[in-house]
């Protein structure tokens, strides 16, 4: 359900009459200004919170540190939010600096990331990477898979072959109702509009659901209320009461398929409001819209 302004309304629809479903798979919730960190050594402090396909690691990185992936078995992303947090990264015999509000894609194998003043960075991976979905503080939460997704499967690999990508972030203000800018890999779609300087209409809502994948929103920046409805099945002893979670920066919240869901942000600060939706593995209906997706040409659809 969404107002006449939002573009989502003309994407593409599945095949076939796809019915609403159900789930009672809980939504799970990282906020990482208020749960102790995971892991608190000389490179900083990080956080893991993963939905079915996903791993989100938020890092406060100290000055100096560095964080290295060994064998890593798929593509994953780094997204540095600010300005001012030079890196250099390395993978496959290739290196890239930048000094930060930059999104960078890594190939499978040997990889490391340094960043000489430290700051704040984020690393997402695909649920493949064994070892850091133990880590999860929810992992407990998928112990079970959720039964609404299919099996994981990544999208084609890119024709001019994996390798280190760097892309800048949009700047300036969200248009309402604006979509993206968005990038994609085999394994991830990160939709990151830039920053929005107002709190959300609240007779322009948009209450909606995936029937088979969920969805990751990654506040950077403000606070957010997620309005999230879990729809009714036959056994009533599986219904779940609303939930209108209220979230600050930084946080993940994981919203599982099927779910009812619509974001509302609050009056902004002086940072304003910024938050990501992320998806694993990427999603059709946002990759077949012309222009939504930055480097759809590296990346073939399935």
């Amino acid at each position: 359900m969404y107002e006449k302004s939002d573009p989502r309304p003309a994407l593409t629809a599945p095949k076939g009459n796809t019915p609403a479903g159900t789930t009672t798979m809980p939504a799970s919730y990282g906020r990482y200004y208020l749960d102790s960190a995971i892991d608190n050594d000389a490179n900083g402090r990080g956080w893991y919170t993963r939905s079915q396909n996903l791993i989100v690691h938020w890092i406060e990185a100290n000055p100096g540190a560095t964080f290295s992936r060994s064998a890593q078995v798929d593509e994953y992303m780094i997204v540095v939010p600010d300005d001012d947090t030079p890196y250099e990264a390395s993978a496959g015999g290739e290196s890239v600096r930048g000094d930060g509000h930059q999104l960078l894609i890594l190939p499978p194998g040997d990889s490391w990331i340094s960043l000489p003043k430290g700051g704040r960075i984020v690393r997402l991976f695909s649920t493949q990477s064994a070892d850091l979905s133990a880590k999860c503080a929810n992992a407990a939460t998928y112990a079970q898979p959720d039964p609404s997704h299919p099996p994981f499967q990544p999208w084609p690999a890119p024709p001019a072959g994996y390798k280190l990508r760097q892309y800048e972030l949009a700047r300036g203000e969200r248009t309402p109702g604006q979509m993206g800018p968005m990038w994609r890999c085999t394994t991830i779609m990160v939709s990151f509009p830039p920053t929005s300087r107002r709190a959300r209409d609240a007779s322009k809502m948009s209450p909606h659901s995936h029937y088979d994948f969920d969805q990751c929103s990654l506040v950077f920046a403000g606070n957010y209320l997620h309005h999230l409805r879990w729809p009714w099945g036959p056994n009533k002893s599986d219904w779940r009461e609303d939930e209108h979670a209220q979230v600050g920066a930084p946080s993940a919240t994981m919203i599982p398929a099927r779910v009812i869901h619509t974001s509302e942000a609050q009056a902004p600060g002086p940072e304003g409001n910024r938050m990501a939706d992320i998806f694993a593995p990427p999603r059709l209906d946002f990759s077949l819209q012309e222009g939504w997706v930055k480097n759809a040409d590296e990346y073939p659809m399935p």
